[in-house]
């Protein structure tokens, strides 16, 4: 059996931040393209109908699709908006000023509710990132366009958190892991693309810290929300959301008002 040749410098950066990266399609930028890699670049040319090829990876054939890096506007809201979350990896220096590989790293990270492109957003419309915490009684519901700043929490039944969801359609929706059953099977009812947390994240505990961290306040007092208990760790589960997105410049967002 012949031995397989030895993977790339090149390849062994895309893996190392595709790794850290899982469920997000990474375009990582090489020269003047954005290039996608695997399984990536199946769905890439599927979605934005552009050529899939191969390269050479220590032997084996991957798959690989690109777009010059210019054409970034062009091809980020199609992903986006076929439900793809997009971490975007640019090159960190200049390849004149370095021998060896550049550097690189993801500068950010686009969901289909956590976007600032003028090309994905709809200028009539909003676009919510919604999140749902399910309580004993009751259901949290937190929305937030990050666009804006507006950011909302309320809690009810099942049928008044979906006659909500109808009313905003929000473009992705936060659910804990434990509770993907539910949005499955119907309990609670929205077009939105899920993504799954971890249930620490709407912890009590974490949730205040995150809040109350964000808003630099001691407590949420004058918010006019400390009734809504469910709704609360609805609504620090999209601030942990938005931090694990590298999305930082977030002073806009400068307070939580109660809905409804």
């Amino acid at each position: 059996m012949a031995k397989k040749g030895k993977v790339t410098p090149l390849m062994k950066q895309y893996q190392a931040i595709k790794q850290k990266h899982p469920e997000a399609l990474l375009l990582f930028r090489v020269g003047d393209f954005y290039e996608t890699f695997g399984s990536d670049a199946v769905r890439a040319a599927e979605i934005l109908d552009i050529v899939l090829t191969h390269r050479n990876n220590g032997g084996d054939q991957t798959e690989l699709a690109g777009f010059p890096h210019h054409a970034l506007n062009t091809y980020l809201p199609k992903l986006v908006s076929a439900g793809e979350r997009v971490a975007i990896c640019d090159q960190l220096e200049d390849p004149k000023q370095t021998k060896t590989i550049v550097k690189r790293g993801v500068t950010e990270l686009v969901t289909p509710g956590v976007a600032l492109h003028d090309d994905i957003l709809e200028k009539k419309s909003n676009n919510y990132l919604a999140s749902l915490f399910f309580g004993r009684q009751k259901t949290g519901l937190a929305l937030l366009d990050v666009s804006t700043g507006e950011f909302l929490t309320t809690e009810g039944l099942p049928g008044t958190v979906n006659k909500l969801l109808q009313q905003f359609e929000p473009s992705e929706i936060l659910v804990p892991r434990q509770d993907r059953k539910k949005l499955e099977q119907g309990e609670v009812q929205s077009s939105a693309h899920p993504f799954y947390l971890d249930g620490w994240v709407y912890s009590e505990d974490y949730a205040l810290e995150t809040l109350t961290r964000h808003f630099k306040t001691k407590s949420l007092q004058g918010f006019g929300i400390q009734s809504t208990h469910s709704g609360v760790l609805a609504a620090g589960a999209i601030l942990h959301y938005l931090s694990e997105t590298q999305h930082k410049q977030l002073s806009h967002i400068n307070r939580l008002q109660p809905l409804g």
